[in-house]
């Protein structure tokens, strides 16, 4: 292997500090010695999301951390879940024709252009760029955005709740992230937060760990939501993504559990949802039953039900779990049909 011929390589021959992100189903940091052994191919990818990495890298100047560089990168996984080497080796041939800018350069700015055109680059979505801001900046010890004051005397119940249009995604995301200054007043206000900012601060939370008293909250304020008479699907589905922060698995289990023997369980958004960023709880035998179960008469219908499967068959362990489901003498008729159509055969 040639000095530049792996992403690693490149990244210390660039001489700037870097760190590198899963950004898939949730945002996960991934140590340099796994990512080395999953580009080698010694190793899977960790969390796969529609048969793909995604990724961040994140450069930064040792001596100015203000002079920072992210590149987002989404490659596709072969059937073993492993990188296609090919198209890593693509990237980085197409990468090193405007690499030289990065490595002799000082301004490591410049570096934003190396994947002008480059096809395996992506653009997050709004709420990931603002949470991976807040978690990268907190990281390397940048200061917090301009937006996090004004959102951090608001969710403490000082401004007033129905003053919440102005506040910036990057400064809720920041209240998120530092979460040891911000779970007290949380604990004492979540219940009182309005629906949109309650939503906008659950989807931020996902990404980062709670503790047992403001999980608890969460999981009851789910409770409460659900049991409404007509029961708002953006708001559970945000708090149900919230409660996957909590400690221990057994109360993330819970909350699953809880969502699917409710009457929002064959929603569409839900069961995606539920897939997307709960699949850790499908691991438990019961759970996914329950879940299959559920997505064999969800709102998503066959195609629904077909793809959500594809997806976390990806995985390998879930496969397994999910074909000896498959297999239980005491499923439903419906589920039955539902995998005889997908595998277009009838069972």
């Amino acid at each position: 292997m040639s000095s530049l011929n792996s992403l690693t390589a490149l990244l210390q021959e660039s001489g700037a500090q870097f760190r590198i992100y899963d950004m898939g189903r949730h945002i996960k940091k991934i140590g340099p010695q796994l990512f080395a052994q999953i580009e080698r191919g010694q190793k899977k990818y960790p969390s796969p999301y529609l048969h793909h990495a995604w990724l961040a890298l994140l450069l930064w100047n040792p001596k100015q951390k203000s002079q920072n560089v992210v590149w987002f990168l989404k490659f596709p996984l072969d059937e073993q879940g492993h990188l296609v080497q090919a198209v890593r080796d693509d990237f980085i041939n197409r990468l090193m024709i405007n690499i030289n800018q990065m490595l002799q350069s000082a301004d490591l700015n410049e570096a934003e252009d190396a994947l002008k055109d480059n096809p395996f680059s992506f653009t997050p979505d709004q709420e990931k760029m603002a949470m991976f801001h807040a978690i990268t900046h907190r990281e390397i010890g940048a200061e917090k955005s301009q937006y996090y004051p004004a959102c951090q005397e608001y969710y403490a119940g000082k401004s007033g709740w129905e003053n919440w249009h102005n506040l910036g995604l990057q400064g809720i995301a920041e209240v998120a992230v530092n979460i040891e200054e911000n779970q007290i007043l949380l604990l004492q206000h979540f219940n009182s937060v309005p629906e949109q900012p309650l939503i906008a601060l659950c989807t931020c939370l996902e990404h980062v760990d709670i503790g047992h008293k403001l999980a608890t909250i969460i999981q009851q304020k789910l409770q409460q939501s659900i049991n409404q008479r007509q029961p708002d699907i953006a708001l559970c589905t945000a708090l149900l993504r919230a409660t996957q922060a909590a400690p221990g698995n057994q109360s993330r289990t819970a909350a699953v559990k809880l969502v699917l023997e409710s009457s929002i369980a064959v929603s569409a958004e839900v069961l995606s949802t539920i897939a997307i960023k709960a699949s850790e709880q499908l691991k438990d035998p019961k759970i996914l039953q329950l879940y299959l179960e559920k997505l064999a008469v969800g709102e998503a219908g066959q195609q629904g039900f077909s793809r959500i499967l594809a997806d976390l068959m990806f995985s390998e362990e879930l496969r397994r779990d999910i074909l000896q489901a498959f297999r239980q003498a005491d499923r439903s008729a419906e589920l039955s049909l539902a995998i005889g159509h997908m595998f277009g055969t009838k069972l």
